[in-house]
């Protein structure tokens, strides 16, 4: 989740405590934020899902963001993915390796102190670096405007519209994440999320979650999603670690 609710509220630039981190995980919308200039954020956690006739798991699923400035970051994201599917005859097919890896960026569009609402922009390229089983084999793209607003000092929401391009397939995306305090280290989201496919294809899942705040600057939490219009479920657990100054504290070293 964007935002530590209870001490970022998701979607959020307002903090109440002392606190360092905004994370893009564990839901689906991405912060209208960016992270601060020269910190390093490592963001990893597992997921297990099932769709269908496929089980899939993955993990470590890793993104790496690194501010270059105060408006703008950098975003590296690979996991490592394991599909076993189940043949009609009995028995199944499993392939396991690296994803394709994601390269992009993160551009803060709008942020005042006296304003409660956010905009940014994300824009990721995918590069088809996996083995072909796992690969989607072409140059692909993900892209998002996030906008959020805070509500008062326990409710924040978040928004994304987006469109992308995987598998030579075209999908408008959009994400909802309404986040609530419920302690001063604790927080919960809920978030209805979705795609509108070429074809009139539309998918439709909702996902919540909790997160907790071990110290300012990392964050652990937990979250499962299910499908509404198709047969998906999944489980995730992962953490978030800012290192602030990242470049400069080597130099000093």
């Amino acid at each position: 989740m964007k935002y530590l609710v209870a001490l970022f509220f998701i979607c959020s630039p307002i903090t109440t405590f002392s606190q360092d981190i905004i994370t893009d995980r564990p839901d689906q919308t991405e912060a209208s934020s960016t992270i601060p200039k020269n910190s390093f954020q490592i963001e990893m956690g597992i997921v297990a899902q099932k769709s269908n006739d496929i089980k899939s798991f993955a993990g470590p699923s890793t993104l790496l963001r690194y501010g270059i400035s105060n408006t703008v970051e950098l975003r590296l994201f690979n996991q490592f993915e394991s599909h076993k599917m189940d043949l009609l005859g009995g028995g199944n097919n499993k392939v396991s390796g690296l994803s394709d890896i994601e390269f992009g960026a993160k551009i803060q569009l709008f942020k005042k102190e006296d304003v409660n609402t956010e905009i940014a922009f994300m824009s990721h390229a995918i590069i088809p670096t996996a083995k072909d089983e796992l690969s989607n084999n072409s140059l692909g793209t993900i892209n998002k405007l996030s906008i959020s607003h805070t509500i008062n000092d326990q409710i924040g929401v978040g928004y994304n519209v987006g469109y992308d391009y995987v598998n030579k397939v075209s999908a408008f995306t959009y994400s909802i994440a309404i986040g609530f305090a419920i302690a001063e280290k604790f927080g919960v989201y809920i978030e209805p999320y979705g795609a509108l496919a070429e074809g009139d294809q539309f998918e439709s899942n909702f996902d919540a979650g909790i997160t907790y705040l071990a110290k300012n600057n990392l964050q652990l939490d937990v979250s499962y999603g299910t499908g509404l219009n198709n047969d998906m479920q999944y489980v995730s657990a992962g953490f978030s670690w800012n290192i602030p100054e990242f470049l400069m504290k080597n130099n000093k070293n």
